[in-house]
């Protein structure tokens, strides 16, 4: 079946909703594999040459490179799929996001190969990035622009899924993985993971090669009216939106690779939580997470997006301190319950009416674009940077997490201000209405 494709009845928005589901699914297991395996296997295969936590670090390390690669995928999918439509970016994203996580999978290690296995990694790394830099605004776009409006919300946090959902894979791989014994999971249970993304790849680009093009680009190319240079008219006519919008994106990123990447390698590392329980409340946290997000998402069509990501940015706040004090002082029970609340109810609140939300502050002619900037250059920071961060805060603490805690705080606050300074979008036309007039007419209001 060619990339162009497409069936002679459009697809209802449940379908189309499904397909971005499963799709951002796969591929970020792809990319969450890598921060599991981050913080478990690849000090230890890959960074053996280094001592204690210099092997740590050099791990957490590559893990960022992958979102410092995540904005120039998102610049080149971004532009050409604001060009030449989305369908056809999240099948390539797909395919280098699958192939490359395959390879991890066979790399040799640093014992075989020395320093060319961590060349070799990295170089991956920066094809995951590529890839996934690529997939969220359009897995996005898809969901977003085929629901009805008063649905939105709804439809669109079935993108939003693939997150947890991913996460979900990912940790329940590794939880299977790591119950055999550690040479042999070392030696190939870690690697029968990342070779898993070939039979997941086949199914994904199944589901999306049986999509249409969205109703909304479609109607931007019915009227000719495609943006040569999506990037440069989303900065002459939005930066306002755009640069709030990286503001409220830094809570959301932060707390989820917090939970998933780091505080799992610190209560395996520093608290001696075993690997295997450890996961099992990743596990239990993204579930959580798979649930709440569409159901945030609906909620956020009866009562507005920002009052929904309000209280999970809040909640987010008022729970960094007491989180670093269960992990110090709580017992299995309550780190397994911080590790539930904060990937399941904090992120799967924040995240749920983001999809639409960011969505709805942007031009049809450039959306694309928009969601793909926004997202991955604040994602440098706010996720990719995140564990670095965490760790360098942990030894100015003396192996503390209250540093952790009170950046957490800071990190929610700043979100805060950010959504404050943003209009509500709640029923915005897709295609009619202009979001700076539309901008204009809430200062005004609220003035």
């Amino acid at each position: 079946m060619a990339l162009g494709t497409t069936t002679d009845a459009p697809p209802s928005p449940q379908r189309v909703a499904m397909a971005s589901a499963v799709g951002a699914t796969i591929e970020w297991y792809d990319f969450f594999l890598y921060g599991t395996a981050a913080g478990l296997v690849f000090d230890k295969l890959f960074f053996n040459g280094l001592d204690g936590p210099a092997a740590q670090f050099a791990a957490f390390g590559t893990f960022a490179v992958g979102f410092l690669a995540r904005p120039v995928g998102g610049f080149i999918f971004g532009h050409y799929g604001d060009r030449i439509g989305r369908k056809r970016m999240l099948v390539l994203t797909l395919l280098i996001m699958g192939l490359g996580t395959a390879a991890i999978g066979l790399l040799p290690s640093y014992d075989s190969i020395g320093v060319w296995a961590a060349i070799l990694l990295i170089v991956l790394r920066v094809l995951q990035g590529i890839g996934i830099g690529g997939e969220y605004g359009g897995a996005v776009l898809l969901a977003v622009e085929y629901a009805p409006a008063e649905k939105r919300g709804f439809f669109g946090s079935f993108a939003h899924i693939g997150v947890p959902g991913g996460l979900l894979l990912a940790s329940g791989a590794f939880s299977v993985a790591s119950l055999l014994p550690d040479d042999a999971f070392l030696a190939w249970g870690w690697r029968a993971c990342f070779l898993l993304s070939i039979v997941l790849l086949a199914i994904g680009a199944y589901i999306r090669l049986s999509v249409m093009e969205t109703p909304s680009f479609a109607l931007v190319q019915e009227r000719k009216q495609v943006s040569k240079m999506p990037m440069l008219d989303l900065v002459k006519a939005q930066p306002k939106p755009l640069l709030l919008g990286m503001g409220t994106r830094f809570v959301e990123g932060f707390t989820f690779n917090l939970f998933s990447v780091y505080l799992l390698a610190y209560v395996v590392t520093n608290v001696g939580l075993p690997r295997s329980t450890a996961l099992h409340g990743v596990l239990a946290g993204a579930a959580i997470g798979v649930l709440l997000v569409p159901i945030t998402g609906a909620l956020s069509d009866r009562i507005g997006r920002k009052p929904v990501y309000n209280v999970g940015a809040w909640l987010a706040l008022l729970f960094a301190f007491p989180a670093a004090m269960l992990v110090h002082t709580g017992g299995t029970a309550a780190i397994v319950a911080t590790f539930v609340f904060g990937l399941g109810i904090l992120y799967g609140t924040v995240y749920g009416p983001l999809a639409a939300f960011w969505s709805e502050l942007f031009d049809t002619r450039y959306r694309y674009t928009a969601l793909s900037t926004l997202y991955q250059i604040s994602g440098v920071v706010a996720s990719g940077l995140t564990p670095l961060i965490a760790a360098w805060l942990v030894t100015k603490g003396d192996g503390t997490l209250w540093l952790v805690a009170a950046y957490n705080a800071l990190v929610a606050a700043i979100s805060l201000v950010s959504m404050r300074f943003l209009p509500e979008t709640r029923g915005r036309d897709l295609d009619e209405v202009s979001p700076p007039e539309a901008e204009r007419r809430t200062e005004l209001v609220d003035a």
